[in-house]
């Protein structure tokens, strides 16, 4: 199961002097994502990861318990998608969000799975491979996980 870590990683402070301002907000993955088994997906920058890292509202770790979370990030900035409107019909829109990773990151797993068929049923197995095989985006594990999803990498590595 692959799910969106939530988009609660950013927020704000207020000071001893009264200024606010921005902060990060560990701890802030929550059910159904801080499921162990499941595939917890972040946000990053779409075209240039490396540069600009994980998205400032993408949720972080670690979960309550202590576990590294995210466990992969995806692209999820700026995303143009299919949607509806009830008033238009059908169109595309730009969205930004952990909702708009997680696709990214079953869609890796379904092109893995098609490769290598012998992993269907073994979904611990799929998912160690997916984070194995990851980019290091050089970021703190708490808001990168693994890292960046890499499905050639992944389906080559077996």
């Amino acid at each position: 199961v692959v799910i969106s870590c939530g988009n609660s990683g950013y927020g704000v402070t207020k000071l001893d002097n009264g200024q606010e301002v921005p902060t990060w907000i560990d701890l802030s993955i929550s059910d159904p994502a801080n499921t162990e088994e499941a595939i917890d997906v972040g946000s990053v920058h779409k075209t240039a990861p490396h540069m600009y890292g994980v998205s400032y509202f993408s949720s972080k770790g670690p979960t309550g318990d202590g576990r590294t979370k995210p466990d992969l990030v995806a692209p999820g900035e700026k995303v143009i998608s299919c949607s509806i409107h009830l008033d238009k019909g059908f169109e595309y829109e730009e969205k930004s969000g952990t909702s708009m990773a997680a696709p990214h990151v079953s869609g890796a797993a379904a092109a893995f799975l098609s490769a290598h068929p012998e992993f269907r049923g073994n979904p611990r197995q799929v998912k160690e491979i997916l984070m194995k095989t990851a980019t290091d985006l050089n970021r703190d594990r708490t808001f990168q996980g693994a890292g960046l999803i890499d499905t050639m990498r992944a389906i080559s590595a077996v």
